[in-house]
């Protein structure tokens, strides 16, 4: 053999080890990404999710494209969807990760120390609140005979502990405007909700609307982060006594369930407050409230589950040019039986066909 068909020779092996070996080497990275994203997919707890399947697939994709071995390539067109679907999914376009919606705090992780610490804390406190539940069901009064007239009272404002165990919330915690508001005790030792309100937008060519303002009750719970609810089947009106500054004010009464397309259900009814220097008692039927998700009022209503409130809340709102300072000073917020009330429902409930054909 000539030297110079011995060199060809060389090359020629030389190149087809090169392109035996790279593509154990490409089939085994791609291997391993697809079971990232499946694991990611299904059962794993990945860390900025739609981040690290974004960067598998352009990583893959980009050595595949360039290289000239076809028969990679229906292999990643089979396995595309599995890389892009675990971005998609955790956009919320399909479930909802989180019950705040993306509106949750992200800290820093705390260290091992302090992890335990705060677990030692909070068995403590756990093992407390069983008790307070034992003492509770072991003294229980149930109530048999409602008599007109009596408010069971369930929200107090006239300590500061009743205070803290609501949340205040406004556009500016989230960066989506400028409104300001406390919830703190007044000079004649009532709950005052107040502050300003501005409809003035962030230039960020995201944020279209803003000004509100908002308190919630936090929710209740059982021992060992049970989930617990409000039980008001037996009453059938709601009383308020405030003593406002004449804004008409929105009531919040949430019943979220177990699944995420029911984390967003709020039961509103609007709180007209007159002003001035007296107070005022305001006593609604539980039928007036109607059904809302993230704001908007949905077709399909129906009663208040009222063996299932979560939380209640007040919020109010610049819009329509009602921007400026509010005031609204709170007494208290219970429960009452009304036997003169039969209504169940205040609006008509329309039934939709499930398919409709030809239209």
């Amino acid at each position: 053999m000539s030297p110079a068909r011995q060199q060809a020779s060389r090359i020629g092996s030389t190149r087809r080890m090169t392109k035996i070996n790279s593509t154990p080497t490409l089939t085994l990275s791609f291997c391993v990404g697809m079971l990232r994203s499946y694991r990611m997919l299904g059962f794993g707890r990945s860390r900025a999710l739609p981040r690290v399947a974004t960067a598998e697939y352009h990583s893959l994709l980009t050595p595949v494209m360039n290289n000239g071995d076809r028969r990679l390539r229906p292999l990643l067109r089979n396995r595309m969807p599995s890389l892009i679907a675990p971005g998609v999914l955790a956009n919320g376009l399909f479930w909802e990760r989180h019950r705040k919606g993306g509106y949750q705090k992200r800290g820093p992780s705390p260290s091992t120390i302090e992890l335990i610490r705060d677990g030692l804390r909070e068995l403590r406190q756990e093992l407390t609140l069983m008790g307070q539940e034992w003492k509770e069901r072991l003294e229980s009064d149930p109530l048999v005979v409602f008599r007109p007239g009596e408010v069971d009272v369930v929200f107090g404002f006239n300590q500061q502990e009743q205070l803290d165990r609501w949340i205040v919330t406004t556009d500016s915690d989230h960066g989506e405007g400028y409104s300001k508001a406390k919830l703190e005790l007044s000079s004649a030792g009532y709950g005052l909700f107040h502050g300003s309100l501005e409809s003035r937008v962030p230039i960020d060519g995201r944020i279209k609307r803003a000004g509100y303002a908002n308190i919630k009750s936090q929710r209740i719970r059982k021992s060992f982060k049970r989930d617990a609810y409000y039980d008001w089947g037996q009453y059938n009106t709601l009383v308020l006594r405030v003593r406002g500054d004449g804004r008409s004010y929105l009531i919040n009464l949430s019943a979220d369930g177990y699944y995420d397309i029911l984390w967003n259900d709020v039961y509103h009814y609007v709180l007209f407050t007159r002003g001035g220097p007296h107070w005022q008692t305001a006593k609604i039927p539980f039928s007036k409230f109607f059904l809302a998700s993230k704001g908007r009022v949905q077709d399909n209503q129906g009663p208040v589950p009222l063996n299932r409130i979560t939380s209640v809340g007040l919020s109010v709102g610049a819009r329509g040019g009602h921007e400026g300072n509010f005031r609204l000073e709170l007494d208290y917020i219970g429960l009452e039986f009304d036997p003169s009330h039969q209504e169940e429902f205040a609006y008509e409930m329309y039934k939709q066909p499930k398919y409709i054909v030809a239209t």
